[in-house]
């Protein structure tokens, strides 16, 4: 049996509390093992919870249904109408965002996001204007940001990838989650009109079903303009609770992240999962470890590929016969079941934008004589009053045990880092946490040369 320090907290301690009359000095014998917490420590926010209640499936449902009467949102769509066309839908979502700036005295920042893109899926391949509505309330560091995403654009590609003139009323992909990211935005506006620790980013994005044009241009101008993205979630197909075969869930969603088990994008998905375990304890989550449906794709994507932390939150049944077709209907949408992704997604945005950022550099060495323990080292992390290290055998899907080490930058880990993973995450003064940091770090797998199979 693996020996642990007495320091090895249970997360059940940091749940119930116990966490601060637990010593720190190592033990010689481990204590017998404890039940796993699913809320992997995760504090719950009073204010957060408040949040949450706010969330409103009527407001959702107002927002779809006047997506569905703009007829078509294809990408390629008329861009002159005031009624028809994605240039009509993407100013009455820039004017509604704009209100809630109004009502909250300014504390949104909303703009058009532009971008001369070539669709290179399309046979003459040319160039269109892809437009992405953004509202950004900023936070006390604005250079650090968390991201949540919905596609506005629709199409029936099922039929005709680059028919731009059919009707593509899109209500659930994208209506569905283009709506829950708008109710985000107010409800977020109107309880924390002064921002969080960090800018949160309510992004509307164009040209996903021409190959997610809109969010990797979005994904690179953060990058290029020095911002730190904290996580991106993207919703996309957020409504539907009945499938083809006539099965039925409301009571489910399903959150996907890329691989290695290590990558910040699975530490993002865990996390969420803790979230909605800690603030949704009756709506389940369904964790998928691969970065989406087999052979599709959608908007976290670029961000995951340029290394940030991104999860795609989404539906637990499909409904691939109405998907991409005229049949994708208002009718088909269950709000009250899109409302719940959406508190979901608000526990993650709030809580990582009120967390500090995690540990930097954070490194594992061998203690000499290079035998059992290892030494885990980090730089301080901007507003952490301490922090906690995590562990996991390699085939746990999460986080089993926790240590908390107080607010140095150094731990040494008495157990065999080569039959488990460890990670770092820092502590907030008002308990909040941010991701976890893991070692060791991934490394790409490759045949062995000559001298290194020499020295084995």
């Amino acid at each position: 049996m693996a020996r642990f320090p007495r320091s090895f907290l249970p997360l059940a301690a940091l749940a119930t509390g116990s966490l601060l009359a637990t010593p720190l000095a190592r033990a010689q014998h481990a204590p017998a093992p404890r039940p796993l917490d699913a809320r992997l420590g995760l504090a719950r926010d009073p204010g957060i919870a408040a949040l949450l209640r706010d969330i409103s499936p009527a407001q959702i449902r107002a927002t779809d249904s006047t997506l569905v009467t703009f007829g078509t949102r294809h990408t390629m769509s008329d861009t002159t109408s005031s009624t028809r066309g994605i240039g009509a839908a993407r100013r009455w979502l820039f004017a509604k965002l704009s209100a809630y700036g109004a009502a909250c005295g300014g504390c949104l920042k909303v703009e058009y996001d532009p971008a001369m893109v070539e669709v290179s899926r399309h046979p003459q391949k040319p160039t269109v204007n892809v437009v992405n509505v953004l509202a950004w309330l900023p936070g006390r560091d604005t250079t650090r940001v968390v991201v949540i995403t919905g596609h506005y654009d629709s199409c029936i590609c099922a039929v005709d990838p680059f028919d731009v003139t059919s009707d593509a009323p899109g209500a659930d992909d994208d209506g569905s989650g283009t709506s829950a990211v708008v109710e985000l935005a107010r409800v977020f506006s109107k309880r924390y009109p002064k921002g969080l620790s960090h800018s949160v980013l309510f992004a509307l994005v164009a040209g996903e079903e021409q190959g997610l044009l809109g969010s990797r241009h979005l994904a690179e101008r953060l990058h290029q303009q020095g911002y730190t993205v904290l996580g991106d979630m993207s919703d996309d197909l957020d409504g539907n609770v009945s499938a083809d075969n006539g099965r039925t869930d409301s009571t489910t969603m399903r959150i996907y992240s890329g691989d290695p088990d290590n990558s910040p994008s699975r530490e993002l998905a865990r996390y969420a999962a803790a979230l909605g375990r800690t603030y949704t304890p009756s709506f389940n989550i369904l964790s998928v470890f691969r970065i989406d449906r087999i052979g599709r794709g959608t908007d976290h994507e670029p961000f995951v590929f340029l290394g940030d932390p991104g999860i795609r939150t989404t539906e637990r049944m499909e409904a691939l016969d109405r998907q991409h077709r005229p049949a994708d209907t208002f009718e088909h949408v269950n709000f009250a079941y899109t409302a719940n992704i959406a508190r979901v997604n608000a526990a993650v945005l709030a809580t990582l934008a009120s967390a500090p950022p995690p540990p930097d550099s954070v490194r594992a060495r061998r203690v000499a004589p290079y035998g059992q323990s290892w030494n885990i080292t980090w730089n301080p992390a901007p507003g952490a009053a301490s922090y906690e290290v995590l562990v996991r055998s390699t085939t746990s899907p999460t986080w089993e045990r926790v240590i908390p080490v107080g607010n140095g930058t150094s731990y040494e880990l008495d157990e065999q880092l080569d039959d488990l993973w460890a990670g770092v995450r820092s502590v907030g003064a008002d308990g909040h946490r941010s991701l976890a940091v893991t070692v060791p770090q991934p490394r790409p797998i490759r045949p062995p040369s000559a001298a290194a199979a020499m020295r084995r």
